[in-house]
């Protein structure tokens, strides 16, 4: 497959938010977390850094002690909390979206950016920029009411398998945050998703996978339209951007949806950067800020400066300067995926 590189920010400003539904029980026993909270998590300074956090600010007493309230941990999703590679899931939901409706589109085979599409040329699709990607997203995320959208994509996922592992995509999350979104929320801090995925791709299955509900998700968005239709009620897809919450959006999203501002954050990508900083820089109490470094790539993906999707450039160099916490997959995980489904696909 030829190189191409794809902007998140270009993609998310067109990649619609997508509903989607698949439960994934919490896997950690009570049992597990009183006799260790992180057991995926391999003794070292990344779990140490998370435990000594958590000590101070939860301890009565302590000069660093945040009121519950006040305990508020924001976690990317896409390779932070699932699998981001060999691309986003919103992208592969769009290339099969046109894929299946080519039959009905015989002008698609000889037109970019749908050209490229069904020839799998993904040069060409980059190259196609963003008026390309936009084409996309209007042929398959827009013009239908939220209802018929989200049964599209529940179709899709019941279906559709990651081409390596061969495994739904919801089910290939991370064991290691599973447990520490548990004993965040065990220790009185409120957990919230921030991610430049859509805000109706994630709300209808984060409670189920993750224990996070949907109120506590914040992402990018397109415009909706209320309508009556034979006196039903329904909101109507536009193909027009509502908002991007990547890069310098997530702060904007953080402060919008939620009003507080973090004591702790958890990405993976330069496009979590700005949010690390606001969480982290303010200076005024003890903040936590991690970023999970892909380093496996037998158990995962091996990818950062150079990625095509989920890049870590600019984060990784500034954790160095911010004293942020790198996780390492190779070297601080025991565990990538929950057990059952690791072993199945090795």
């Amino acid at each position: 497959m030829a190189s191409f590189r794809i902007s998140r920010r270009r993609l998310l400003s067109t990649l619609a938010a997508l509903p989607a539904l698949h439960a994934w029980p919490l896997p950690v026993s009570a049992q597990a977390q009183a006799a260790d909270p992180l057991p995926s998590w391999k003794s070292g300074r990344a779990k140490q850094s998370i435990l000594d956090f958590v000590a101070a600010v939860t301890r009565e007493g302590s000069p660093d002690f945040v009121p519950p309230p006040e305990r508020i941990a924001t976690f990317d999703n896409d390779g932070t909390l699932w699998v981001e590679q060999p691309m986003y899931t919103q992208l592969a939901f769009a290339l099969d979206r046109v894929a299946a409706q080519a039959s009905q589109h015989p002008e698609w085979k000889d037109k970019q950016p749908f050209k490229a599409v069904l020839e799998r040329d993904m040069k060409a699709l980059a190259e196609s920029g963003e008026r390309g990607m936009l084409e996309l997203i209007i042929a398959t995320h827009a013009d239908m009411t939220t209802a018929e959208f989200e049964k599209i994509v529940a179709d899709w996922l019941a279906t559709a398998r990651h081409p390596r592992f061969q495994r739904p995509y919801t089910e290939l999350i991370y064991q290691p945050m599973l447990e520490l979104l548990t004993y965040l929320r065990a220790n009185g801090f409120q957990t919230f998703i921030v991610s430049g995925g859509g805000i109706e791709f994630m709300r209808p299955w984060t409670e189920r996978v993750y224990g996070v509900p949907p109120e506590r998700v914040v992402g990018s968005s397109i415009k909706t339209r209320f309508e009556m239709r034979d006196g039903t009620p329904v909101l109507f897809r536009l193909p027009q951007v509502n908002f991007i919450d990547d890069k310098a959006g997530k702060p904007v999203g953080i402060n919008e949806h939620i009003g507080r501002r973090p004591i702790a954050a958890f990405g993976n990508s330069d496009g979590d950067l700005e949010m690390l900083q606001w969480t982290t820089l303010a200076g005024n109490r003890r903040r936590f800020g991690l970023i999970v470094h892909h380093t496996d790539a037998e158990r995962e993906y091996a990818y950062d400066r150079q990625s095509h999707f989920g890049r870590l450039d600019t984060a990784l160099d500034a954790a160095v300067v911010n004293g942020w916490t790198v996780a390492s997959m190779k070297d601080d995980w025991k565990e990538v995926f929950p057990t059952s489904i690791g072993r199945a696909i090795k």
